[in-house]
């Protein structure tokens, strides 16, 4: 039996050594090795969407992977990717890392400089591993075709732009449609969910960040669920009320949060405020689709443009995996999306959301957006525009489901770690 096997390495000369040994295997098949955490992410979950028999059988993450460290990266390909067998390449071969690496997820370890016996050996066990676990599953290419749920980020381009009206209505809409889905207020410092919702709360995404192992039990104690929180059905996870605490959530408790989420929900919609930090930028870099919100005008477009070359030299979204939405739309205003699709080369909705402040004042002012009417322009814009993402599911008999817009715009954008 054939054994495809990628190896994520970082530095050339090291991902040359790797693919000439890897090559004299028997019946090993490696693939083109991806320099960065960011790219192994993608190519899995690339071909995960096509079929389970289309990912390799092993995968070797080289110690010096980056931007997101080794461990965590094997964290969550093991997550995510469960019938992959990872096998971290590493000059430290002491038990302690062994014993983290198999805490995170490894099936082996291979001590630098490489020996032949000692790859060949760990390559075939982390095979026969993970096709003992494909067998198990069966024809069961759904269970693996997800790869969890879908997570979207809403990032703002600048401050005022309508980011967290867009955050909760986009998993308003989600939830409305059956899907079990989750907010979570990455804004961590002046986080506004819970206020547009009416929610007061003690525990917030901060109880995670000392956490090793957020588990279903510990998601239940901080998650606000939808009977708590009486928003439809929708589960929260909530910036902390004292934004000094925004310092104990750093991109590793995003990382192992996020990873925990998509798991245990259909959708994952994430509120990252505007101003970039390690906590939100992990976010940002985690997404199956990141949105930008912004308005046609010339100082919000700027910061787009500026945001989107943020996320670019930080390596963690391109700007055409990113999608712009304008919000406050109006016929009249000379910028238009063609526009801003040129200015700031990301790809912009088809959905605009309209200028209707007062559809939402009453509403807003009492804290209950959850309430907004359902006549409401912006509300139907914005539940289009969810289904455009492909966060609905699509209408049954009974009603539930996008609404007609956002079934007719459903799928038109592709998720970022799913494109082609």
């Amino acid at each position: 039996m054939t054994t495809r096997i990628l190896p994520a390495v970082g530095d050339a000369d090291a991902a040359r050594s790797i693919t000439t040994l890897l090559s004299q295997l028997p019946e090993a098949e490696p693939a083109t090795p991806v320099g960065d955490s960011t790219q192994l992410v993608d190519t899995l979950a690339q071909l995960a969407g096509e079929s389970l028999d289309e990912l390799p059988e092993v995968v070797l993450v080289h110690e010096r992977i980056g931007p997101v460290p080794a461990l965590e990266l094997i964290r969550e390909v093991a997550l995510r990717f469960p019938a992959v067998g990872v096998v971290l390449v590493t000059a430290d071969a002491s038990p302690v890392l062994f014993a983290a690496a198999m805490d995170s997820g490894a099936r082996g370890l291979v001590a630098l400089p490489l020996s032949y016996e000692e790859l060949a050996g760990r390559v075939q066990a982390a095979a026969v591993w993970a096709t003992g676990v494909r067998r198990h599953l069966g024809n069961g290419g759904e269970v693996m075709r997800g790869v969890g749920g879908k997570v979207v980020t809403v990032s703002g381009a600048k401050g005022g732009v309508g980011t967290t009206l867009i955050a909760v209505q986009l998993a308003l809409a989600a939830r409305a449609s059956g899907m079990s889905t989750v907010l979570a207020d990455l804004d961590l410092q002046a986080g506004d969910v819970a206020s547009y919702v009416d929610v007061q709360h003690r525990r917030s995404v901060v109880d995670l960040a000392g956490i090793q192992d957020v588990t279903p039990r510990v998601l239940q104690d901080v998650v606000y669920s939808g009977d708590q929180s009486k928003v439809g059905g929708l589960s929260l996870l909530l910036a902390p009320a004292e934004g000094e605490r925004a310092e104990e959530v750093d991109d590793r408790a995003v990382r192992q949060t996020i990873s925990a989420l998509r798991h245990r929900y259909e959708v994952v919609v994430v509120d990252c405020g505007t101003v970039m930090n390690a906590a939100n930028a992990a976010a940002i870099e985690m997404a199956d689709t990141g949105v930008l919100v912004a308005t046609p005008d010339v100082i919000a477009v700027r910061a787009a443009k500026r945001m989107v070359r943020l996320w670019e030299r930080l390596q963690i979204r391109k700007a055409e995996d990113t999608i712009t939405v304008i919000n406050r739309h109006t016929r009249s205003t000379e910028i238009q999306s063609p526009l801003v699709e040129r200015i700031t080369g990301t790809r912009v909705a088809r959905t605009t959301v309209p200028s209707h402040f007062k559809e939402l004042q009453a509403a807003v002012d009492a804290g209950r957006i959850q309430d907004l009417d359902a006549k409401s322009l912006v509300k139907q814009a914005i539940w289009a525009l969810a289904g455009e993402l492909g966060l609905v599911k699509p209408a049954t008999e009974g009603g539930r489901g996008g609404r007609g817009r956002g079934d007719r715009d459903r799928g038109s954008f592709g998720l970022r770690r799913s494109r082609a």
